[in-house]
């Protein structure tokens, strides 16, 4: 029709032109005509960034609503064709997510108006518009077009606004099979049918904007980790609004369901393979692919596994069993042998299971029993069965609750502490002590029903297996010893210190080993011994007795009380340090000295120990001048000396920084990791935070019966003294070195952005090693990192046979769940340093 109405007014013109004329109006009317159909071909034209924010506005509200209004009068043939997107040629698990939603689901939406029907609205109809500027809106079909072959317009079907998800994904170019299909590359090409978001005709870079800022921020080493959990988090606020959006088998959708986490039926996501909706794939998805594939595949084929072969066997813990080390000090009159000495290379093999092992015996029942088989060990049954320290019953081990001076059960004991001094107030005012010398750490076990938390220690020694029993029986303990270096802990975090026949000579050398108690005892707080010389009369228990009374006079303890059990027939001396400076100057004799004023008392990683006192804080918002909330009123506000003028490791002041972290990790616990990701709490006893910051982790997991070890890494910023204010514990390490805990310890390992920080120093394969040693056969461990170290581990782990029960990404952030498998390799590798 157009090609006519232009020949009619050409017969009027002269006829010298009349070729020349008809080339020019049959050439402009076929540019017309084409211009035409391609702008009227499609009901959902792309976005066009030079169209004003309204115009799209309009452009998406009609889109959606003549969306919704096909989707319930015509065939899923017609559907597809208008939408250009055929869920059939995808996979179930990339649409699956979508066809759950109900067609009204826009109407949650404030910003979008799905309900109003498609004749009231007064806006003209998508296809009038291209015609104002046809070459933009070719342009525009062009990308359309594009997004189509490589599926991203999948979530257009119902009209979801995902406007922050598919922006992200649109911008990294990232691929991300949950979502349905890989993001395209271009940088104008934001999905159809986001809702009406007043951000649509630029909502591309707001979201980019958002992210960058977010990264500057929270930019430096101990700062990565609030960005990578933010991106991820930003999914789990928005769970509970959006649980309809879930798929029937409950797997994972990033468009839809704003979920963090899959649930425990989704077993794996992988962001490796690029699901295609076309006849063609991209070459960039088919390069990605290819190159991912090969990398993991070298790397599978580059973990060689081997059992360590080591004297100590199934108890092997590297930096306590370097006998070569050991063989070669000058001198153990200070219990050197039984510090750490690690090997210069960790070991990259792994500690074989003791034949037999079984599952453990789950809380509260392991307190009282254990399976012989899983710490075959009758040495200390022999020697300590009198004093009811454990016995071997059958095919188990029992500990009838008793210790060397508590024979009649923990409980008494620890109720008969509290009736000498009442002051103590177990957990209300003491909620955090450290018991020294524990052995099978039976008064660390019961005191969990006072509601205090004891962080229990013996060296590993004659005694054997003593901290390897408490361990098995669900109960916190180290391996550690009081010889030459400070404790790995800081200054002034214990409410209490506790010593039943510890057998550490406190007296001697100018009580160095009782001045590092000192150090790390909050002013105020109680040194409790309860050992022979309080109620002996032997010649060396009167002399011992001597001695501690002039020491602990010269370091201006007061002791509080002498008391004696008479069921047990022991009795207690309890001292209480001083809470001022007062008696410190007044004393005649400055033995022991104070330490300088430069003497960190907080430096614990390698520290020689001193023999000298810090004094006490005298300031209002120092730390120590004043005695922490009773518990549980400390566990969820800021410590008194944490300043609004202090940065937070997160880059807030420090107060909004702690109870940001705090609501973080409630929002992961409560939302993700206690049903999203497959774990039976149940069997979850022993938990350890390997990289923790303000223990909101730990915070998170009170109401549990569970109890978390809370592991401050030596390169990290120091917030060991918060964990112990709010009523939780912890302990300073560097995972480039074996942990002072025997195999199969813990239940859960809790990794937040741990492995990309120690693979720039440390074998990230001996790391993982590591891992395999302390982590329990069934265990779990959680991993929260950059995507390509997911990915790296995800190998490790899978090379170990161990379960991948779930994988995550978004915005190159990943998180990772495995589960230990009983699987040992048959080669085996001799350690040359730790064979007799």
């Amino acid at each position: 029709m157009a090609l006519g109405k232009y020949s009619r007014v050409d017969n009027r013109r002269h006829n010298s032109s009349y070729c020349s004329t008809v080339t020019v109006v049959v050439f402009v009317g076929l540019c017309l005509v084409g211009a035409w159909m391609m702008t009227s071909s499609s009901v959902v034209p792309g976005q066009n960034v030079d169209v004003p924010a309204q115009e799209n506005k309009n452009e998406v509200k009609q889109q959606v609503t003549e969306s919704n209004e096909i989707n319930t009068t015509e065939s899923n043939e017609i559907n597809t064709k208008q939408f250009e997107d055929n869920p059939g040629d995808l996979p179930e698990d990339a649409t699956k997510g979508d066809t759950s939603m109900p067609e009204e689901k826009p109407e949650e939406k404030p910003d979008e108006k799905p309900e109003e029907k498609p004749e009231e609205k007064p806006e003209g109809k998508p296809e009038e518009k291209p015609e104002e500027k046809p070459v933009e809106k070719t342009e525009e079909k062009s990308n359309e077009e594009t997004k189509s072959d490589d599926g991203s317009d999948t979530e257009t079907q119902n009209g979801v606004n995902n406007t922050e998800d598919v922006d992200a994904k649109t911008n990294d170019g990232e691929t991300n099979t949950e979502d349905g299909g890989t993001k395209a590359d271009d940088s104008d090409g934001n999905a159809a049918g986001q809702g009406d978001s007043e951000e649509n005709s630029t909502g591309k870079k707001p979201d980019t904007d958002e992210t960058e800022t977010k990264s500057d921020e929270n930019a430096g080493e101990d700062k990565d980790r609030e960005t990578g959990n933010d991106q991820l988090d930003e999914k789990v606020d928005q769970k509970d609004d959006k649980d309809s959006d879930k798929s029937s088998d409950g797997q994972a959708n990033n468009q839809s369901s704003g979920e963090l986490l899959p649930s425990g039926a989704q077993s794996e996501l992988s962001n490796e393979t690029s699901t295609q909706s076309g006849s063609w794939s991209t070459q960039a998805a088919e390069s990605k692919n290819e190159k991912e594939t090969q990398q993991s595949s070298n790397q599978q084929k580059g973990y060689n596994w081997k059992l360590c072969n080591v004297t100590a066997g199934p108890d092997f813990i590297p930096c306590l069993d370097n006998l070569q080390a050991i063989r070669s000090l000058q001198s153990t009159k200070h219990y050197e042998h039984r510090e750490r000495h690690c090997p210069e290379e960790p070991p990259t093999c792994l500690v074989l299971l003791p034949e037999g092992y079984k599952r453990p015996i789950e809380w509260p029942t392991s307190r009282e029993k254990i399976w012989y088989h899983n710490v075959p060990h009758t040495q200390l049954a022999q020697y300590k069965g009198h004093q009811n320290w454990v016995k071997v019953t059958g095919e188990f081990l029992t500990f009838p609750g008793g210790g060397t001076q508590f024979q009649h059960g923990a409980l008494h004991y620890i109720d008969f502490l509290n009736e000498s001094v009442p002051g103590i107030a177990w957990g209300k005012r003491t909620r955090v002590i450290l018991d020294v010398g524990c052995g099978v750490a039976s008064f660390g076990g019961y005191l969990f029903d006072r509601d205090v938390l004891a962080m229990s220690f013996a060296p590993k020694d004659e005694h054997e297996a003593q901290i390897q029993f408490a361990l098995e029986r669900g109960i916190p303990a180290i391996s550690a010893v009081m010889g030459t270096k400070r404790l790995p802990y800081p200054g002034r975090v214990f409410d209490a210190v506790h010593c039943a026949r510890c057998r550490v000579p406190w007296h001697i050398e100018g009580g160095k080993l009782l001045l590092e108690l000192n150090r790390v005892l909050r002013p105020g707080g109680f040194f409790v011994w309860s050992a022979t010389p309080v109620y002996q009369k032997l010649a060396e228990d009167v002399e011992i007795w001597q001695a501690m009374t002039e020491l602990t006079k010269a370091m201006c303890w007061e002791l509080v009380s002498i008391n004696k059990d008479k069921l047990n027939g022991v009795g207690v001396a309890t001292y209480r340090k001083p809470a001022s400076n007062e008696c410190y100057e007044k004393r005649s004799k400055q033995e022991p000295p104070l330490c300088e004023a430069s003497d960190d008392p907080n430096a614990a990683w390698n520290v020689p120990l001193q023999a000298c006192m810090h004094k006490v804080p005298v300031g209002s918002l120092e730390r120590g001048s004043q005695w922490p909330e009773q518990w549980p009123a400390r566990l969820d506000k800021a410590p008194y000396w944490m300043l609004s003028s202090q940065v937070g490791v997160y880059g807030k002041p420090a107060p909004e920084d702690f109870t940001a972290d705090y609501e973080h990790w409630k929002r992961v616990v409560s939302n993700s990791y206690l049903n999203g990701i497959g774990l039976n709490w149940s069997s979850v006893r022993n938990a350890m935070d390997m990289r923790s910051v303000y223990g909101g982790f730990a915070a998170a997991l009170k109401e549990l019966n569970v109890w978390v070890m809370n592991v401050v890494t030596a390169d990290s910023p120091d917030t060991l003294p918060i964990i112990y204010e709010r009523g939780l514990f912890g302990i300073y390490h560097d995972w480039c070195e074996s942990f002072n805990t025997y195999p199969r310890s813990y239940d859960l390992l809790h990794a937040d952005h741990l492995f990309s920080k120690v693979k720039k120093r440390c074998n990230l394969a001996a790391v993982f090693a590591e891992v395999d040693r302390i982590l329990r056969p069934e265990g779990k461990l959680i991993v929260r990192d950059k995507v390509e170290i997911i990915n790296e581990l995800e190998n490790m782990a899978r090379s170990m046979k161990w379960e991948v029960s779930m994988t995550f990404s978004k915005d190159k952030e990943g998180l990772l769940c495995v589960q230990k498998s009983m699987w040992r390799p048959k080669e085996s590798e001799t350690i040359n340093y730790a064979i007799a």
